[in-house]
This record gives C-alpha cells, sequence and structure tokens, in this order.
C-alpha cells in the first residue's frame, strides 16, 4: 500500500549557512514519500542557488519565488502548490531527525482525521542557548508529552512552528495559511485550538530548533511581545469569553495596562485587580485598580491573568483552586 504524501512547507530567506543541513535532514528521511515545498522569500545571498542545485538531483524537491512578501504569503503559496494528504512546516534553518516524518506521519494514521501530530523539540545553538529558551523548551515538552498543548495556549505558543502535521483536509478547514495575523505560528496554533484538532501526545524528539542571534523571531517586529497580547486576546475574546461573567484583569505591569487598554478601547467592561499599594485606588484608562480581595465580591468571574513572576503565579493558582475555580474557564494566564 502506497504511504501518504507529505507535503513539507519551507519558506526560506538569507539562510544559506543552514541550508545544507536542513535539506539533507529531509533528504535522509526514512519515510520517503514526501514533497518539498521550499520558497524564496527575497534571499539576496547564496540561498536559491544552493537550493536549486538540490532541486536538480530531487525532483521531491520544488523550489519556488513568493507570490508575494513575507513569511505568511510564502507559505500560502508552497500550500497553493502542495499535492500531499498531509502537510507539515519546516523552517529551513533547522534539523530534522531521520525518523521525524515516519513517526509523524504513523501518528495520524494510527489517530485518524480531527488530530494534529506533534513532537518534542530542542533548541541548539553555536551561541548556546538562553535560559528563556531552555524554560520555552522544557515546558513545551512537558504539554506535548501528554497531549495537554492547548491547556496553556494563552501564555506561549504552544505547538511549535516547525513540528506539527495534519491531514491536508483538516488543514484547510482550520482556514490553512489563509489569516494575514502575525505571528503566524501562534494564530495558526489557535486555529487548530478552535477548531478542534486534537493534539496527539509524543515523547520522541522529532526537531531540532536552531537559535542564532538574527533568527527572524527574535528580530522581526511581528514577533514582538505586543503582538502576542493581541492575538490572545483577540482568541479569547472570539473563543473563552463568556460576556454574562464579570471580566477580571489581574496585573498593572506592561501586559495589564496593554490588555486593560484594549479592553478600554473594545468597550468591554471589565474590573482590574493588583496587589501594588502604590497602584491601588487609581485610576488608569478612567478605571480604577482594586485590591486582589475585591474579587471575592464578584459573582462567577473570569479572570484574564498578567502576573509574570512565577511564584506570584504559584499563589494565585492555589488561591483559584480553593474557590473551586477551573483553568480555560473561570481564569486564563496570559503569561
Amino acid at each position: 500500500m502506497q504511504l501518504p504524501l507529505i507535503s513539507i512547507l519551507t519558506p526560506f530567506k538569507n539562510t544559506a549557512k543552514y541550508l545544507n543541513e536542513c535539506i539533507n535532514s529531509i533528504v535522509n528521511q526514512t519515510y520517503t514519500n514526501w514533497e518539498l515545498l521550499i520558497i524564496d522569500d527575497g534571499s539576496t545571498d547564496d540561498s536559491y542557488n544552493i537550493i536549486s542545485k538540490y532541486s536538480k538531483k530531487d525532483t521531491r524537491i520544488k523550489l519556488l519565488k513568493n507570490d508575494g512578501s513575507g513569511i505568511i504569503a510564502a507559505l500560502q503559496t508552497a500550500f497553493t502548490n502542495c499535492s500531499g494528504e498531509f502537510v507539515t512546516r519546516m523552517d529551513s534553518d533547522d534539523i530534522m531527525p531521520t525518523n521525524k516524518l515516519e513517526i509523524m506521519a504513523k501518528s495520524l494514521i494510527d489517530s485518524g482525521n480531527g488530530h494534529v501530530a506533534l513532537g518534542l523539540v530542542k533548541y541548539f545553538s553555536d551561541e548556546g542557548i538562553s535560559d528563556g529558551y531552555n524554560k520555552y523548551e522544557k515546558w513545551l515538552n512537558k504539554l506535548t508529552s501528554k497531549g495537554e498543548n492547548y491547556s496553556e495556549i494563552y501564555k506561549e505558543c504552544v505547538i511549535p512552528s516547525p513540528c506539527w502535521m495534519t491531514y491536508k483536509e483538516d488543514f484547510i478547514a482550520c482556514e490553512a495559511f489563509e489569516p494575514n495575523r502575525y505571528p503566524e505560528d501562534y494564530d495558526l496554533t489557535f486555529r487548530f485550538y478552535k477548531y478542534g484538532l486534537k493534539c496527539i501526545p509524543s515523547s520522541d524528539l522529532l526537531h531540532y530548533w536552531r537559535d542564532y542571534p538574527i533568527r527572524t523571531s527574535r528580530t522581526h517586529e511581528h514577533y514582538a511581545q505586543n503582538y502576542f497580547l493581541d492575538i490572545k486576546l483577540h482568541y479569547f475574546l472570539e473563543l473563552d469569553f463568556q460576556p454574562n461573567r464579570p471580566l477580571v484583569v489581574w496585573g498593572a505591569g506592561f501586559k495589564g495596562k496593554t490588555i486593560a487598554k484594549a479592553l478600554v478601547e473594545k468597550d468591554i467592561p471589565f474590573y482590574w485587580i493588583c496587589d501594588n499599594p502604590k497602584k491601588i485606588g487609581k485610576h488608569i484608562y478612567n478605571q480604577q485598580l482594586k485590591a486582589f480581595e475585591f474579587l471575592e465580591q464578584l459573582n462567577n468571574p473570569q479572570s484574564i491573568i498578567t502576573v509574570a513572576n512565577t511564584e506570584a503565579q504559584k499563589d494565585i493558582r492555589a488561591y483559584l483552586h480553593n474557590q473551586k475555580m477551573t483553568s480555560m474557564n473561570d481564569y486564563f494566564f496570559f503569561c
């Protein structure tokens, strides 16, 4: 029986330094029924020539030019030209373990439609990995190992952009790469959540994620923190907000203020609480900040929590647990 064709969608721009490692890791896959749609997004280095040599040797590698500009347009170009039953992404500076496609395809075949296959990830870098990326990797892999990725979706992107695979028809049902909303990987993750694709638990390390100073997610304005807050609030209001319940924002730091300002602009009523004695009682954006104890006066509230301190988050979780409130229904950590 012919195994399903996997379409690998890969934009690239000025990654000549890493392309050989990346493409070789795809060519050496134990699963051989794949096509690589690799899209040049305006490279000015030798990237295009490197890929061109590979595509002339291997007909599975299809080199195209971006129909538009930017990573979303490049992904749209790739998806428009793909033919696979399964769809996945790959970053042009990363590396696949040789069994990645085989394991992910088997997960999808065994689980059927309505699922997204995942894998554990490992950061690597010539400069060493920061503490922040180490924590993110461990947090992400813990969620993936249990298939509980959506349980903390409002904190960070819970599905790594280059380590997922779905049925093409499910991907289309989730709007594919149609929305022009950044960061595109986080937006796609929210749409997997929105349309109910189930995360398949995985204990296999299936992606080596390269970090370096000029990586797009470090340098481009679309990946700045304010965009993350915009996208979190957008999907919270669409998917989980219950307008018949009092809405509470916890915290008056940068994130709390950003969320509060956005709610004011959208004319959505809310209460604002914090633990800073210097701020309690003051007005910001014409909203009075109240002490945490005010929560007990509200009937069946929903909370957006923007408090970043790890120990404070533990205390907040314990308090809410004692109040018999549940995550992803009564409260949502936005950091």
